[in-house]
């Protein structure tokens, strides 16, 4: 049985023609067997995908042909086609729909004006340095957080990321502003704009993981900084960096250790419901109720 890997990556870059890279994405993808999602915009190109590992290392060096995506970092990870349940390619205003594409500014190397790459070695060093000057700001969906965060971490109140915008400007984090705030975010590419967002907004000292949560979490596993289990938007649902890592999330029902979504039972819902195996086994609905929890939580279409 061939050996099948997923790879995560993203670059910032401008895109004269969006349409025309879509067309060579899906080619590429359906020429190799290859499933995932990937997007495109002027900005550059977001994408996760999945197939034999053969075939995605022939796709990542024909991408890398592509003058603005020859430096793009490929980051790989278990898993293979069977964790996507299609190919999707499009084109779309923005990469990450944060409701910014007019600010957003983009040139050949990368977002203008965004936060301060951090290594996870350095992401430490000015931890330690620093102390609590130090803010970790999570750029994640809010429920991203329930099953894993930086320690101490601010969460804000998002259901997508369409809502950091009013976030950022509600004056919730106002007190923020004159500390150093590190970003941080599955593989890094939210915390690219996130971090010029806030920038934009008065916030002064703004870092980001370079590599995100991924990153770091290759470099320390669970002896670090992160604590719990890492979402992911695959059929994985979630991912740990060791066997010590913790679980955080504590299941909707019950109130017992979980780190796994499941769909509201409710096909009229199918919200995304935090339970542990054993209140999953007994087919829930959401236990707030349906109305109540889509107002206060991420679907499992975003």
């Amino acid at each position: 049985m061939a050996l099948s890997r997923i790879v995560l990556y993203y670059q910032f870059t401008p895109i004269a023609d969006p349409e025309s890279v879509v067309l060579w994405q899906r080619a590429l993808c359906e020429k190799w067997g290859l499933r995932g999602r990937i997007l495109v915009s002027e900005h550059g190109i977001n994408g996760t995908v999945g197939g034999e590992i053969s075939a995605v290392k022939q796709y990542v060096r024909t991408t890398r042909q592509f003058s603005g995506f020859r430096d793009m970092e490929f980051k790989w990870s278990d898993g293979g086609a069977e964790d996507f349940p299609r190919l999707s390619v499009k084109a779309r205003e923005e990469i990450v729909a944060f409701g910014a594409a007019d600010e957003l500014k983009v040139d050949e190397n990368g977002v203008v004006g965004g936060g301060t790459h951090l290594s996870p070695e350095q992401v430490n060093e000015l931890v330690e340095q620093n102390g609590d000057d130090v803010v970790f700001f999570d750029g994640r969906n809010a429920f991203e957080a329930r099953i894993g965060r930086f320690k101490n971490a601010v969460v804000p109140d998002t259901r997508t990321t369409h809502d950091f915008l009013a976030e950022l400007e509600s004056g919730k984090y106002d007190d923020l502003k004159d500390k150093k705030v590190v970003t941080y975010c599955t593989g890094g590419i939210r915390c690219e704009i996130l971090s010029a967002l806030m920038k934009n907004r008065g916030f002064e000292d703004v870092y980001q993981i370079d590599g995100g949560i991924v990153r770091y979490g290759e470099k320390f596993g669970d002896a670090g900084l992160w604590e719990g289990s890492l979402y992911v938007f695959d059929q994985r649902m979630h991912i740990e960096f060791s066997p010590e890592a913790v679980m955080i999330g504590r299941c909707e029902a019950c109130g017992s250790a979980s780190n796994k979504f499941e769909n509201c039972s409710n096909q009229d819902c199918r919200e995304l419901i935090l339970l542990c195996p054993d209140c999953a086994a007994k087919n829930l609905a959401c236990p707030s109720g349906c109305a109540t929890a889509r107002q206060g939580r991420q679907t499992s279409s975003v």
